[in-house]
């Protein structure tokens, strides 16, 4: 099966909702920001933040991916795909830092049959069924 690999780039409408909890002063601090200008929200400010920190240990990352044998960015995985596995007799592990995605029209059972475990740090979009029936399998 050829790799099909996309690098995916910071979209606005390519994001997870995420909630964090912040102590009074420091939200009091992040409002005072936005109010003079720096920022133009606490979104913004939050996303910078983090962004500042990603490249900060932008190394220590790197090292990490190539450690743990992760994918990068966006991985599909078709119908196709895995019925080409399960003639073949194999299964796979997938590993992705980024957005793995599981195509809608795959089964749960060829799911099951093809897919020995996955670890995504990032998102994993696949139909409630697949999920639940790989749920022993998502790390």
């Amino acid at each position: 099966m050829s790799a099909k690999i996309h690098h995916i780039r910071d979209k606005g409408s390519d994001t997870e909702k995420i909630t964090i909890n912040l102590g009074y002063i420091d939200l009091g601090r992040v409002d005072l920001l936005v109010q003079e200008g720096f920022y133009s929200n606490r979104t913004d400010f939050i996303r910078t933040a983090i962004r500042n920190q990603l490249t900060t240990h932008a190394d220590a990352v790197t090292q990490s991916i190539e450690r743990h044998t992760l994918e990068l960015g966006l991985r599909d995985f078709t119908r196709a795909d895995l019925e080409t596995l399960r003639k073949a007799g194999e299964k796979l592990h997938i590993k992705v830092l980024g957005l793995t995605r599981i195509a809608s029209d795959v089964t749960p059972e060829l799911a099951r049959e093809t897919i020995a475990s996955i670890t995504v740090l990032g998102a994993l979009q696949a139909s409630a069924e697949v999920k639940a029936a790989l749920a022993d399998r998502i790390h």
